[in-house]
């Protein structure tokens, strides 16, 4: 009776890592040989995992990454890709969410642009940090409404709290001023401070010609390129892979 009560007052408190643990102690029977040190450790250490995966699970579905399921440790790393596996491997364990870092993935339409761009923020959540899925040809739109409906300035404290920003397809449809105007803002506010990650079929030297805006396209460069890491993918089309395997279908 007594556990009875305690399993159910572990329940109201939300506690639901200790639970689990408690009910496993006493099932088990391997919890009989423990202290009542050690059975105590192992149920606040269950609590801390279960609470670490539920946030790292609200994470994952805030981000709204087109390819959720994509993972660094499937990325196809075969050679004529344009990038060293290992080397992709030591940038996703490296500080470039902490310092703010930019990650520019170039290459053309199947190349694996925004599959990998996804895996980088995918892994970024589970190591906790915040992140955001954007794709520029319809910010146009979206950035239209939010201005309307008088919400723009609270979306943009938002994206600028967040912190691994993915600006997936640039350079695929003409800016317009409006536009061009607020995108120089989203990146004003993160420049040196949150990271970002941006996919383009359009190399690089193409982007400040794109943007359309001379002195704003020197401003958001100047603030996208000096801390930048790039990635130029190469090599045949992803999509050809089938379905199912790691990479398959790649933007």
């Amino acid at each position: 009776m007594m556990m009875n009560n305690t399993a159910a007052q572990l329940r109201d408190l939300k506690l639901a890592g200790m639970l689990q643990a408690l009910e496993e102690q006493l099932t088990g029977g391997a919890g009989a040989a423990l202290s009542f040190e050690e059975r105590l450790a192992l149920m606040v250490d269950r609590e801390v995992h279960h609470r670490s995966d539920k946030r790292r699970a609200a994470l994952l579905k805030r981000a709204g990454l087109k390819y959720p399921q994509a993972c660094i440790e499937d990325v196809d790393g075969r050679a004529g890709r344009g990038f060293e596996r290992s080397a992709l491997m030591s940038l996703a364990l490296s500080r470039w969410v902490e310092d703010g870092s930019a990650i520019l993935v170039t290459g053309a339409t199947g190349s694996g642009k925004s599959w990998l761009a996804c895996a980088l923020a995918q892994y970024a959540c589970r190591r906790g940090h915040s992140a955001l899925y954007l794709r520029v040809p319809r910010l146009a739109e979206e950035l239209r409404m939010l201005h309307g409906n008088g919400g723009f300035s609270r979306w943009l404290a938002t994206v600028a709290r967040t912190e691994v920003l993915l600006l997936d397809d640039w350079g695929m449809t003409a800016l317009d001023a409006a536009t061009r105007s607020d995108l120089m803002e989203v990146i004003d506010d993160r420049a040196g401070a949150r990271a970002t990650i941006v996919t383009s079929q359009l190399p690089v030297e193409h982007w400040h010609a794109w943007i359309g805006d001379a002195t704003i396209a020197d401003a958001i460069l100047d603030r996208l390129l000096p801390r930048s890491q790039r990635l130029q993918l190469k090599g045949k089309s992803m999509r050809a892979v089938k379905v199912g395997d790691a990479d398959g279908a790649e933007g």
